[in-house]
C-alpha cells in the first residue's frame, strides 16, 4: 500500500501537480504509524539462521521448509524477494 502511494508521488511530481503528491505523502506517514516496523538486516540474517537450524536444512531442496518457517515471521516486515535471495545464498 504505501509503495503504491510513494509510485503515485513520483507520478505526481513528473505531472508538476505538487498538491496531489503532497497529498500522497501525508496519507504514507498516516499509514507508516500503523505498519509494523521493518525488520533490520541483522534481525533478517537471525532469523534466516534459526529457520535453518530449525529446519534442518542442507541445501536447496530445503528451501521450501526454511521459507514455511520465516514467511509468517517475516511477511510485511521484510522484502520477502530479498529474504528468498539471501536463503538461497546460504543453501548453495
Amino acid at each position: 500500500m504505501v509503495k503504491q502511494r510513494r509510485d503515485s508521488v513520483a507520478q505526481y511530481e513528473s505531472a508538476g501537480r505538487e498538491d496531489l503528491a503532497e497529498v500522497e505523502r501525508v496519507e504514507i506517514t498516516v499509514l507508516e504509524e500503523f505498519m509494523p516496523q521493518p525488520l533490520t538486516e541483522e534481525e533478517v540474517a537471525a532469523l534466516i539462521e534459526g529457520a535453518i537450524t530449525e529446519s534442518g536444512a542442507a541445501g536447496m531442496q530445503d528451501m521450501g521448509k526454511v521459507m514455511g518457517i520465516l514467511k509468517p515471521q517475516i511477511q510485511g516486515r521484510a522484502d520477502m524477494g530479498k529474504v528468498s535471495g539471501l536463503v538461497r545464498s546460504k543453501l548453495a
